[in-house]
């Protein structure tokens, strides 16, 4: 088996990391990163859309977002009851496992797109659609309340999200724009697979740190962030098999039921659940589950979309 160059960039961050190497990123240019895939998979995704426009895509979305809304609802009694977490921790990392992984997708396809395997082009939508279902459930859950939800909230994290709007703006924009779009493409499309390589040795960098730091519970987390996107995972392929997608929409259902936000629901928590602790959550998504991800679920749920597609 070929290991993707792109992916080896990731493991090579987390080696760098365990062995005290000092590889440093400019300041902000992580965020730059992250902003750079959020548009380009926006505007991929609008200038597909352009040509693949499906009237049943509104039966679809309702049916993503219900699938966002049971995620975190199957993360927290695993949580609660067998991680013995208290009520504000658990509705904390169940909002991380509902929501998505913007990197875990573009890796996803990235591997798709290199193997040569087709997939629908309306997928970025999904994307940010599954963004804001699990941090209102989530939430919910570590309240006990939805009237604790405070309208300065939803604007911020939902509304005003940066992730969010990025990309649905990026996919207006591929949509609507026309010819002019290709003008952006020498950046965005061309250069995608070499800076989400950059990005991953980052995330690599950062997961080894994480890996680094587990302790209390780490027998627990660990488990948990290694069964958690396999449940996701396996719940998404038998949505995608219902909606009837393709073998490599199978495999981008299966990888966003699969992954975890470490970007938009961390800000999200931060804001509204101060007391959690946000290093558990981090210790679980990033250093666990994201390069689980990466590295044998993504490869996994890519091979069993073109099994079950057969």
């Amino acid at each position: 088996m070929v290991l993707d160059a792109v992916v080896a960039f990731f493991i090579l961050g987390v080696v760098a990391q365990l062995l005290g190497a000092k590889i440093s990123f400019p300041d902000g240019l992580y965020k730059s990163l992250s902003m750079f895939l959020m548009i380009a998979i926006g505007l991929k995704g609008g200038i597909a859309l352009q040509k693949h426009i499906d009237p049943a895509l509104l039966g679809m979305s309702v049916a993503v977002i219900a699938f966002g809304l049971v995620l975190p609802l199957i993360a927290f009694p695993l949580l609660r009851f067998f991680g013995r977490l208290d009520r504000i921790n658990s509705g904390a990392i169940a909002a991380h496992y509902g929501s998505v992984s913007v990197a875990t997708y573009a890796v996803a396809v990235a591997l798709l797109e290199a193997s040569d395997i087709s997939y629908e082009a309306y997928f970025p939508l999904f994307v940010v659609l599954l963004e804001m279902p699990a941090i209102v459930v989530g939430l919910v859950l570590a309240r006990g309340s939805f009237k604790q939800i405070n309208g300065h909230f939803i604007k911020k994290e939902l509304i005003a999200n940066q992730s969010i709007l990025l990309m649905l703006g990026s996919l207006v924009i591929g949509y609507f724009g026309g010819a002019s779009v290709q003008k952006l493409s020498p950046l965005f499309i061309e250069l995608f697979s070499g800076i989400l390589a950059l990005f991953l040795l980052k995330m690599g960098l950062v997961a080894g740190e994480q890996l680094s730091t587990l302790k209390k519970n780490s027998m627990f987390l660990i488990s948990f962030g290694i069964l958690m996107p396999m449940i996701g995972g396996l719940a998404g392929t038998g949505l995608a098999l219902l909606l009837g997608l393709s073998a490599g929409g199978i495999a981008l259902m299966a990888v966003l039921g699969a992954s975890c936000s470490y970007i938009a629901v961390p800000a999200a928590m931060k804001e509204s659940l101060p007391e959690a602790n946000a290093g558990m959550s981090i210790t679980a998504s990033l250093g666990i589950t994201f390069p689980f991800n990466v590295l044998f679920a993504v490869p996994f749920f890519i091979a069993l979309g073109q099994y079950l597609a057969k």
